[in-house]
């Protein structure tokens, strides 16, 4: 214990040396984090040679982050430090976009603010804009500089300026961070090919294929089509280097103090920049065990809960959200509890998945299902909803949901993904299989939200019924996460990406057929109240005014109760509020349902007169 003590105590000193200073209550209180920090660290790395010195080095270079953060960011610090549940309180809108396709460059993100406050968004999520790999780059996703920013998106001062003009309009801006890999062109993966050593521990490097081949049993497969295996042959490196995802993204060692050190200084520094918040990409995949699948190993919650210490000694008003696709239960692991503080977000996309499949079933079984099994997340943590993102809809997510309903996977979610693909008569969806391949093995689906909805419709009744859909979508993400998110393009009901110049891309991955470029002229259409841009907008603004309720209680639990009907989801928020979705093409009446919708209560969302309409929903609050 004395050990423990003087070494954390050692790099206590040493943060607060290079800090410049701090006052006696507040020293304490980074003391006590700085502690937590030494014994979580020290579980991972205690038994590396020289562990107490990296550790104090770090706690130096972490005072020294601090120290340099700027004024106006320790300001925001300090007020979210006031309420630390503030910015669920504040019900956050989030709106996802690629800065190249949402507006050319950062600036021209920066001239989009008004459209994100007409929306109603204070929450901006751009998709990879650091330094990617030369060539193929997974969208971004393989960096090869976390201190750059891609040349044809601007500078670090384009960055600094955009995250002072989205604060003064009071939106947060999350950044990805890529923590499980780098492009095989990152100067450490270079320094590694070349020979350096040191740089070469830095990653996972086995002597054969014989060695592959005794992880592999374990291994599922992310991208089994384009990029099969979880090994590549790299001769500079002696033998095959791990990559999870892409022969070009080398995954890195988190056994390896060092790795860990130098990702939590590249979060800093992108936070003493102005970032807001950090969605933590492919989170699960950061430690490897022989004779397991390589994901959520307990490691990896340490590493994910040393990474929130060291934002709460530099930057205590940042958040951390986990990108983790798999059931919720799993998830919600990911947002950590009172005594062991991970992530403050956690995307729900077991319940994105199962809205869809409530949709072609025109049943609420699954939904329910979902959220049932949904655990209520910790104190300052929340789930974030959504209906379409720049990934594919993962259908394994709800793999083991459907398994404990008797049913067989392939057969209930097959007929679901054939569905929204257009491959069953009668569809109205235009979505895309994403590495079906020659088996036809159930991967995911792509598309944007208003083409797996059938917008356009053939005529005005199937187009009213179209945007039914799409706002009952939006509705249930709203009411059931604390950040519900959009999006680019979604309030504008753009379709697929049809653009020619993209053509080779979409054919390479079809996750391209769902992220369009923003459509100036659906936006000049919303802009006067025109056709179904101006239509998909109001909708989309709508629930968000519904949401701003004071009496929806944002940090109240979500529960599931009965409605009494196969068709209609029904879900309560704390004591007072109450929303019915109904699945189904037909009306039905409020009389069938035996929730709680007294005529009393006041409707925030929906008409009561007319029942619940096709794909209709109803939300209310308890009256006087």
């Amino acid at each position: 214990m004395s050990m423990l003590c003087d070494a954390a105590e050692a790099g206590a000193d040493a943060f607060h040396e290079a800090l410049g200073g701090t006052p006696r209550q507040g020293r304490q209180a980074s003391a006590e984090v700085i502690r937590r920090l030494y014994r979580l660290l020290e579980a991972l790395y205690g038994r590396s040679e020289g562990f107490a010195d990296h550790f104090a080095d770090l706690c130096d270079r972490l005072g020294h982050l601090a120290n340099a953060r700027p004024a106006a960011l320790r300001a925001r610090d300090e007020r979210r430090a006031v309420r630390p549940d503030g910015f669920l309180e504040e019900r956050p809108v989030a709106y996802m976009a690629y800065v190249d396709r949402f507006a050319g460059d950062l600036n021209g993100v920066r001239s989009r603010i008004p459209h994100l406050q007409k929306l109603g968004v204070t929450y901006l999520h751009l998709l990879p804009f650091l330094r990617g790999r030369n060539g193929e780059n997974d969208g971004g996703f393989a960096v090869r500089a976390f201190d750059e920013i891609e040349p044809r998106l601007g500078t670090m001062a384009d960055l600094e300026a955009l995250c002072t003009d989205l604060h003064a309009a009071d939106i947060m801006l999350c950044s990805d961070l890529v923590l499980n890999h780098v492009a095989d062109d990152h100067a450490w993966a270079r320094a590694a090919a070349a020979g350096d050593t040191r740089y070469q521990a830095w990653f996972h490097t086995l002597p054969d294929r014989q060695a592959c081949d005794a992880y592999e049993v374990g291994l599922d497969q992310v991208f089994p089509e384009a990029a099969p295996g979880n090994f590549t042959h790299v001769p500079a490196m002696g033998g095959w280097v791990w990559t999870t995802f892409y022969p070009y993204q080398w995954d890195l060692n988190y056994a390896h103090f060092p790795v860990f050190a130098a990702m939590a200084e590249t979060m800093l520094g992108l936070a003493n920049r102005g970032v807001d918040v950090f969605r933590l990409d492919s989170a699960p995949f950061l430690w490897k065990r022989a004779g397991t699948a390589c994901t959520n190993q307990p490691e990896v919650h340490v590493i994910l809960q040393a990474l929130r210490a060291v934002i709460e000694l530099v930057a205590p008003g940042v958040l951390l959200k986990a990108e983790a696709v798999m059931p919720p239960a799993d998830v919600s692991r990911y947002l950590g509890d009172a005594q062991h503080p991970e992530c403050h977000l956690a995307y729900h996309s077991g319940l994105m998945a199962a809205s869809w499949t409530a949709l072609v079933e025109q049943r609420a079984d699954m939904v329910e299902t979902v959220m049932k099994a949904t655990p209520p997340p910790p104190p300052g943590t929340g789930w974030m909803t959504y209906v379409r993102c720049h990934d594919d809809i993962v259908w394994s997510v709800l793999k083991q949901d459907v398994a404990a309903g008797g049913r067989r996977f392939r057969e209930r979610i097959g007929f679901v993904a054939d569905f929204l693909e257009g491959c069953v008569p009668g569809s109205y969806a235009r979505g895309v299989a994403f590495q079906r391949g020659r088996e036809r093995t159930l991967h995911g689906t792509n598309g944007m939200t208003a083409a797996l909805v059938g917008l356009p419709g053939n005529d005005p009744a199937a187009q009213r019924l179209a945007l039914a859909r799409f706002q009952l979508l939006y509705g249930l993400a709203c009411w059931a996460g604390a950040v519900p998110m959009i999006f680019m393009g979604d309030e504008l009901a753009q379709g697929n990406n049809e653009d020619a110049r993209d053509v080779d891309s979409i054919m390479a991955d079809s996750r391209w057929t769902g992220r369009p470029r923003f459509d100036e002229t659906r936006l000049r259409d919303m802009e006067i109240g025109d056709g179904l841009p101006a239509s998909s907008f109001s909708a989309i603004r709508a629930i968000l005014d519904a949401r701003a309720d004071t009496r929806l209680d944002p940090l109240a639990p979500v529960t599931v109760i009965d409605s009494g009907h196969p068709a209609v989801l029904a879900l309560q928020r704390g004591p007072d509020a109450w929303a019915v979705f109904n699945f189904s093409a037909s009306r039905i009446p409020l009389d069938d349902l035996p929730v709680r919708l007294k005529a009393r209560d006041e409707v925030l969302h929906g008409q009561r007169g007319a029942g619940l309409m096709p794909c209709g929903m109803l939300w209310v609050v308890r009256g006087s």
